[in-house]
């Protein structure tokens, strides 16, 4: 791609009142209202001072701002440029809106963080964003470390990340997320909960997955539940409230010496080859070759406590091989390196252990996240960086959603793809008879995407 050097542009002016750069706002923040995003801030917040009035009118230019790609207070600004006040009312300045979050107290992120499920709940009734929630829903729960560099913001510690393979100690925040999917839906954020840099992965765990699994059943997810976890959260609290809640539970165990002694302990014949990575179907042996095998046992968590819990325990082994080895020269004794899972699914050997290595979708969230609006914790406020915590957790969600209306791969499209071909698709305000027309890009290569979204929240459902 070259300039034209017939018609040089030598120009450039910012003078046009009808012009927005993000003409997909208007189908999704009109989803956002069907399912009452409003409704539940109004009912569910109540925040202390001319600063908390109006917290609908505030929140929603906040998630509107995270839909057009921003990150930090001062970017919430786009929500003010050109034709946007004719598009929408209460749209709110980066000042207003800074003081705004720097009025909540966990009190009040706990009542932001209800409106939030609330509206979650009326996503799954407006679109297929859990799609055969009837039949199996996966609880997936995971932390993320992240740094910041302002020495003087609330509740910062050093908490314990690896980076590059490395095991470094950063500054920051550790937020804690919780997420729904289906083996046919991506991800949505059921919970979200900010904590301290030094926090460990498990605390606060076992009462997060018991909101989730609230919202799933709210949502519609009458069928089998399995909440999926790594070893951070091998813990008995994690455990018993999967028990009493009548959920399932697949959590990594940790790598100890008892777990390697008693993987060591598995006869030979109990090993089954699987898919892996790399996998090659021999059509002979009709089995997959690979350096990748699993077996179960039973296993009993605890032992000697209250909390004791017997289930099975599932073990992948992977063959380690030594990087000085002579090519060609087998090793008289193999090692292995042993993932042990500890779980309760009524699933298959083979199924079950597949679905705990897709727990790792999880890391798909937090990099959409920390990709969006967690690129920053714009405040030095505690409270208001968990309110921006918990408001990246909707725009989350109404993306998936939006995605999901616009059909096709969109389903499963990542926010970023969203944002970038409907969202973010530059449009010239046109008023005509009390109605406004949007003029957008003639050949825009998405544009089926976006007129099925924007037909779809046309009307309300029902």
């Amino acid at each position: 791609m070259r300039l034209r050097h017939d018609a040089p542009v030598v120009h450039a002016s910012f003078d046009d009142p009808n012009l927005v750069s993000c003409a997909g706002l208007v189908p999704v923040i009109r989803l956002a209202q069907q399912p009452g995003l409003h409704d539940a801030v109004v009912d569910r917040v109540r925040l202390p001072t001319d600063k908390g009035v109006n917290p609908a009118g505030k929140v929603a230019t906040i998630v509107a701002g995270m839909l057009a790609g921003a990150d930090s207070i001062d970017d919430l600004d786009v929500a003010r440029h050109g034709g946007m006040r004719s598009l929408f009312t209460s749209v709110y300045a980066p000042s207003t809106l800074g003081s705004f979050l720097r009025t909540f107290t966990h009190g009040h992120v706990r009542q932001l963080q209800a409106a939030a499920r609330d509206t979650l709940i009326g996503l799954a009734g407006r679109a297929p964003i859990l799609a055969g929630a009837d039949v199996l829903t996966f609880v997936d729960i995971d932390s993320m470390l992240r740094p910041v560099y302002g020495k003087q913001k609330q509740g910062i510690g050093f908490g314990h990340t690896k980076v590059g393979g490395y095991n470094v100690y950063l500054r920051g925040y550790n937020p804690l997320v919780a997420t729904l999917s289906t083996p046919l839906s991506a991800p949505v954020i059921a919970a979200t909960r900010l904590r301290a840099g030094n926090a460990g992965s498990a605390r606060g765990a076992a009462s997060m997955i018991t909101e989730a699994i609230t919202t799933a059943r709210a949502c519609g997810a009458t069928g089998e539940i399995v909440v999926r976890a790594d070893s951070a959260f091998y813990a008995k609290t994690v455990i018993n409230c999967c028990r009493r809640r009548g959920v399932r539970f697949s959590v990594t165990c940790r790598a100890d010496a008892k777990i390697r002694a008693t993987c060591d302990s598995i006869a030979a014949d109990q090993w089954v080859d699987i898919k892996y990575p790399q996998a090659v179907w021999d059509e002979d042996a009709g089995r997959w070759i690979s350096d990748a095998q699993i077996a179960e046992t039973t296993y009993t968590a605890f032992v000697g406590t209250r909390n004791e819990v017997s289930a099975r325990r599932l073990v992948r082994r992977i063959r380690r091989d030594d990087p000085q080895q002579i090519p060609g020269q087998e090793e008289l004794v193999p090692t292995y390196r042993y993932h042990a899972v500890f779980t309760d699914s009524p699933f298959m050997l083979v199924q079950a252990e597949a679905q705990h290595r897709a727990h790792a979708i999880i890391e798909q969230v937090n990099a959409d996240l920390i990709a969006g609006p967690l690129a920053h914790l714009p405040s030095g406020r505690f409270s208001a960086n968990d309110a921006w915590l918990t408001c990246a957790a909707i725009a989350h969600n109404l993306t998936r959603a939006a995605g999901h209306l616009a059909a096709g791969a969109y389903g499963n499209a990542r926010p970023a793809t969203i944002r970038t071909r409907i969202v973010n698709v530059a449009a010239r305000l046109a008023h005509r008879a009390r109605t406004i027309h949007l003029h957008l890009p003639e050949h825009w290569p998405w544009q089926p995407a976006f007129d099925n979204l924007f037909t779809a929240v046309q009307t309300a459902p029902g």
